[in-house]
C-alpha cells in the first residue's frame, strides 16, 4: 500500500467513524461544556462536578474533543476551548449549538439510521419511523417544534447578512417573505433598504414569533405578519416574493401547488424570489459539500423534497405559469443562489 492509500484509507475511515464525532459534540453541548469553558480553561473533574457527569468518562470525552480540535489541552487535565469550541457556546456569534440540538437530535439521528430504507424505497425514513410527516409531527411536539425554530433561527441570523449582501432587493418596494420563519431575514433585508415595506406568511404557530423578531428589530410599522398556509393563500400586493429553503421540501407535484399560489398572487410585473442551491447537472461539476448533505437530507426527513438543478427548478417553474428569468451567483458563506421568476402573461 502507497502513502497515498494509506491517506485515502485513512480519510474514509474518518467518514466512517463521523456519527461518533458528532455524537461527541451533541453530548458536549447538552453538557454545556463549552459554555463553562467561555470565561477560561477548567480542569476535567471541575467540570464534571459542574455537569454531574462521571469524572473518569467525561476526561476520555474531553480528550477526544482535543484530538478533534474541538478543544484545547493547555494542561494535563486542564481544558478550554478552540475555536471550533467557541462556536458551541450560545452566546458566540454564529454559533452552532442550536444546530446540533437539531441534527444531532434523536429524530434526525435516528431517521438517518434508516438511510438504506429510503434510498431502496424512495420513502421518508422519518416518516417510518415516527408515523407520520415531517411538520405533522413538528405540530404535535412543542418541544421538538422549538428546537426546530431556534436552529432554523440561529441559521437565519448567520446567514442574512451574506443573503443581504450578496442580492440586490431594493427594487422591490414591498417584499412578501412566503414562509418566512422568524422574520429574520425579512428584518435584514429592511434595514438595508429605508422605506421597503415586508410581509411574513407563516403558520400560526410561528407567526408570533415573527411578530415579536420584527418588533424587536423596530420594524413593526414597516411589516405585517400574515398566518396561513401558503398552499391555500399567499398575500397580494407584494412586488417582490421570495421563498428560501422552501421549494426543496416538496417533490415536483406539491412545488408546482406551491408556485401556483404564488402566482395567483403575483402581478404581471412582480418578480419570485427562490433562494436555495442549485446543483450542477454532474458531480464533476463540483457539488458543495452542504448541498449534499442537504439533499440526502430532505430524501431521509420529507415525503419526496430534494436539491434542484437549473432545468429541474425552470420544469417547476414553467408548470406553475413562470418563467425562470435567471439565477444570481452563490451567495458568499452559503450554497444559495437567488432564481428569478417572472409570471407568464395569462
Amino acid at each position: 500500500m502507497t502513502n497515498d492509500d494509506a491517506a485515502t484509507r485513512a480519510l474514509l475511515v474518518r467518514m466512517t467513524y463521523g456519527y461518533m464525532t458528532s455524537q461527541m459534540i451533541r453530548t458536549a453541548v447538552e453538557l454545556r461544556v463549552p459554555e463553562l469553558l467561555r470565561d477560561g480553561p477548567r480542569g476535567s473533574d471541575e467540570l464534571a462536578a459542574l455537569t454531574g457527569a462521571h469524572p473518569p468518562s467525561l476526561y476520555r470525552l474531553l480528550r477526544s474533543l482535543a484530538a478533534f480540535g474541538i478543544l484545547t489541552e493547555p494542561e494535563p487535565r486542564t481544558f478550554a476551548t478552540a475555536p471550533a469550541g467557541a462556536l458551541l457556546d450560545s452566546s458566540s456569534p454564529g454559533h452552532l449549538t442550536d444546530i446540533v440540538r437539531l441534527f444531532c437530535g434523536e429524530e434526525f439521528w435516528q431517521s438517518w439510521g434508516r438511510l438504506t430504507h429510503s434510498i431502496t424505497t424512495g420513502e421518508a425514513a422519518f416518516d417510518t419511523l415516527h408515523g407520520t410527516d415531517f411538520y405533522s409531527y413538528v405540530a404535535r411536539n412543542p418541544h421538538f417544534a422549538q428546537v426546530f425554530r431556534d436552529a432554523m433561527g440561529t441559521n437565519a441570523a448567520f446567514e442574512a447578512p451574506y443573503i443581504v449582501a450578496g442580492y440586490d432587493f431594493s427594487p422591490y418596494g414591498t417584499l412578501v417573505d412566503v414562509g418566512g420563519g422568524d422574520g429574520t431575514l425579512l428584518a435584514a433585508i429592511l434595514r438595508e433598504t429605508p422605506g421597503q415595506r415586508g410581509v411574513v406568511l407563516e403558520t400560526p404557530a410561528m407567526a408570533g414569533q415573527a411578530r415579536e423578531q420584527l418588533a424587536g428589530a423596530g420594524l413593526a410599522g414597516r411589516t405585517e405578519v400574515v398566518e396561513g398556509d401558503f398552499f391555500d393563500k399567499v398575500p397580494e400586493g407584494g412586488d417582490g416574493y421570495l421563498l428560501k429553503s422552501v421549494l426543496h421540501n416538496w417533490d415536483d407535484e406539491r412545488a408546482v401547488a406551491l408556485l401556483r399560489t404564488c402566482r395567483e398572487a403575483v402581478g404581471e410585473a412582480d418578480r419570485l424570489l427562490v433562494l436555495e442551491p442549485v446543483l450542477p447537472v454532474t458531480a464533476r461539476e463540483s457539488v458543495c459539500v452542504e448541498t449534499a448533505f442537504s439533499d440526502v437530507n430532505m430524501l431521509v426527513l420529507t415525503a419526496g423534497g430534494f436539491e434542484r438543478t437549473e432545468e429541474e427548478m425552470r420544469r417547476v417553474f414553467e408548470a406553475a405559469g413562470f418563467e425562470l428569468a435567471g439565477i444570481s451567483a452563490q451567495i458568499e458563506a452559503s450554497d444559495f443562489r437567488v432564481v428569478e421568476g417572472r409570471p407568464v402573461p395569462r
